[in-house]
């Protein structure tokens, strides 16, 4: 028997023993550091109650997660490894962050930016700062911005991307590669599993949490005097009835079109829905939504 001075002590050990316990299923690791988003996390998904009737999609893979506990809801080819375009510029997002670069400084857009993204709204020559440069990758999927924050966070593209790969690999990110930020290149793949934890290690950055769930913002051409241009989120899901927390969409003829978002309802509930491949840009929403509609009613 424990006497009267040991006894509150070993109460104690056991009490955080029970809580340690009961949140290991979904953040079992805190980092030493702690970014400016918040706390370090390692996430696990659990895929032991998968519904085995869920609605049919037609697109390549899918997975829904309920974000609150990380237990896996629907499941279609989930470790299917497959181009996932710009879903790409999430990990290049944190890339920058974790990097501590001065988002205040300003950089332009090249010609190099340019190749292969005539669809840009930033033209050669215009001068934006790093913030409003890593709006336009988020939230309109600019690649001349990409490339942009690349080049001012590492010198290159290519150490940039190796950087993507070394923060991969600390994730445990084991199917996920990168060849550049942008998406761009087929060789940028990955799978509906992991591009759900790169979802949410996405959503503990503050600053990508905030950008990505925004509606509209106007960046500012610095060398055009302050002139505004307007970005819209590529992520239709923002003007559903959902929240959208964090989120980004994707588009290269090898990936088909993808979408990948953390989502709330009115009750606060919160799911994780990634869509791989799906064979039209509406539609990759519409499966989307039928995936989340039909998602809240099963947890």
């Amino acid at each position: 028997m424990f006497d009267r001075k040991t006894l509150p002590k070993v109460l104690l050990f056991l009490a955080a023993f029970v809580f340690f316990s009961a949140n290991t299923v979904y953040f079992i690791e805190a980092g030493d550091s702690v970014l400016k988003a918040g706390l370090d996390r390692t996430y696990h998904l659990d895929f032991d109650d998968v519904v085995k009737k869920g609605p049919h999609l037609n697109l390549k893979s899918a997975l829904l997660v309920n974000y609150e506990d990380g237990s896996v809801i629907y499941a279609k080819n989930a470790e299917k490894r497959q181009p996932v375009a710009s879903l790409s510029k999430l990990v290049a997002a944190m890339v920058v962050v974790d990097k501590g670069v001065d988002l205040s400084r300003t950089e332009k857009i090249t010609k190099a930016d340019a190749q292969r993204s005539s669809r840009s709204r930033l033209r050669v020559g215009y001068e934006l700062t790093l913030y409003d440069l890593l709006h336009a990758a988020l939230m309109n999927s600019d690649n001349r911005a990409t490339r942009a924050l690349a080049r001012a966070t590492c010198g290159s593209i290519e150490e940039f991307a190796r950087e993507m790969n070394r923060k991969c690999a600390k994730l445990g990110l084991q199917k996920t590669e990168f060849y550049e930020p942008t998406g761009l290149d087929a060789r940028n793949v990955s799978t509906a599993h992991e591009i759900a934890k790169i979802v949410h290690y996405a959503h503990d950055y503050d600053l990508i949490a905030e950008i990505t769930s925004k509606k509209r913002y106007n960046v500012k051409v610095v060398n055009k005097k302050n002139r505004p241009v307007q970005m819209a989120n590529t992520n239709l899901l923002v003007v559903s009835p959902y929240e959208v927390l964090t989120g980004k969409t994707g588009y290269i003829r090898a990936a088909d079109y993808c979408l990948a978002s953390l989502v709330k309802n009115n009750e606060g509930e919160r799911l994780t829905v990634v869509v791989l491949g799906a064979p039209g840009d509406r539609l990759r929403f519409k499966e989307a939504r039928r995936l989340v509609d039909w998602g809240f009613k099963h947890i």
